[in-house]
Formats: structure tokens, C-alpha cells, sequence
């Protein structure tokens, strides 16, 4: 081993306070769980007539709602051929917050059609707000890199922020991830 990469390979102990910092080599854990895992709570929602179309919203405890389609949603099965957030005639990417409030964020309510996601048969599927809030931003990744749709945490399609007042209500009109589970097995 040279110099230098004993300089950046040897690790030194280190006190921080009277305190022995243990060693992050040492308490390396293989299966540490992901940050969805540590930070978010999944909740889902379900269209009553459209169970094959399920959405699934990641709620922070910040309140910040990751929203984006849950993994047995139809489009999957059929192949993404691509996303677009032009709605009509709005285009969600359009979307501009600024400040603490988010002002100026585009309001949403639980049913709004945040993008469209077109099928390589030509079906076409809303992706739904699935939260009242405001719009803070798009996932413009997601339009480059459709794999990116099927990844929890890197895949949301939208990032929404709901009042916190209303959080609780919210979430009463999602369903949890133990219900999801034992309908779509």
C-alpha cells in the first residue's frame, strides 16, 4: 500500500466529545433500510371501478406527499411508451413555487390529472393528485427515463404538499400499505 493510499484507506479513531466514534466500516449493515423505508409512510390510492389503476402516495412527515402509481398498476403490465404533464391545457411543468408557503404552487384536489401516461398498446392512463394541496414540482426525470417510474422513492411523478390541517383527513381516505397488500396479492 502506497502512501497516499494508506493517507486515504487507514482509518484514524476519533473522539468527539470524550466519546470514541465507532467505526462506519465496522458497523456497516448490508440491508440498512431505504430512505421510503426510514422516512415515508406508503399509502395508496384506490378508484373505486379502477382497482386496476392504483396510485401510491408516499407521506412524509413533513407533510410532503410523493405521489406516483403503485407497482401493480395496469401501465406496467402494458409497457410505458411515455408521460407527459401537459393536461389539457395546462402543462404541470409550467409549475412555479416560491417561499416557505409555496406560493404560487398550482392547487390540486384529490382527483386533478397531474400527467397522462400512454401505453405501447395506446391506452392512456391519468395519474391522479391523490392528495388536496398545492403542486410543487414535477418529476421531469421520469419523462427521460421512464424505467425511473417503477422505482419507489425515484419515481414519483409529482411532489404535492397538502395543509397541514387536512393531513389527517387525508389520510383517512387513503389505504394503508398492510390493506394494499392483502387486496392485491
Amino acid at each position: 500500500m502506497t502512501e497516499l493510499e494508506r493517507y486515504y484507506l487507514e482509518e484514524e479513531p476519533q473522539t468527539i466529545c470524550g466519546e470514541m466514534v465507532h467505526s462506519i466500516v465496522e458497523d456497516f449493515v448490508e440491508d440498512y433500510p431505504s430512505t421510503v423505508d426510514r422516512f415515508f409512510t406508503r399509502y395508496y390510492c384506490v378508484q373505486s371501478g379502477k382497482e386496476n389503476e392504483p396510485h401510491q402516495v408516499l407521506f412524509h412527515s413533513n407533510r410532503i406527499c410523493l405521489i406516483g402509481l403503485a407497482p401493480g398498476h395496469v401501465a406496467f403490465e402494458k409497457g410505458i411508451k411515455a408521460i407527459t404533464f401537459e393536461v389539457g391545457k395546462i402543462d404541470r411543468s409550467h409549475n412555479q413555487v416560491s417561499g416557505k408557503k409555496k406560493s404560487g404552487g398550482m392547487i390540486l384536489q384529490m382527483d386533478s390529472t397531474l400527467a397522462l401516461v400512454t401505453c405501447e398498446d395506446g391506452s392512456v392512463y391519468k395519474v391522479r393528485g391523490c392528495v388536496q394541496g398545492k403542486l410543487v414540482e414535477v418529476n421531469q426525470r421520469v419523462v427521460q427515463d421512464l424505467d425511473l417510474l417503477r422505482q419507489e422513492g425515484d419515481g414519483y411523478v409529482a411532489v404535492v404538499m397538502p395543509k397541514p390541517e387536512q393531513c389527517e383527513a387525508i389520510k383517512k381516505k387513503l389505504i394503508s400499505q398492510e390493506e394494499y397488500e392483502a387486496k392485491h396479492r
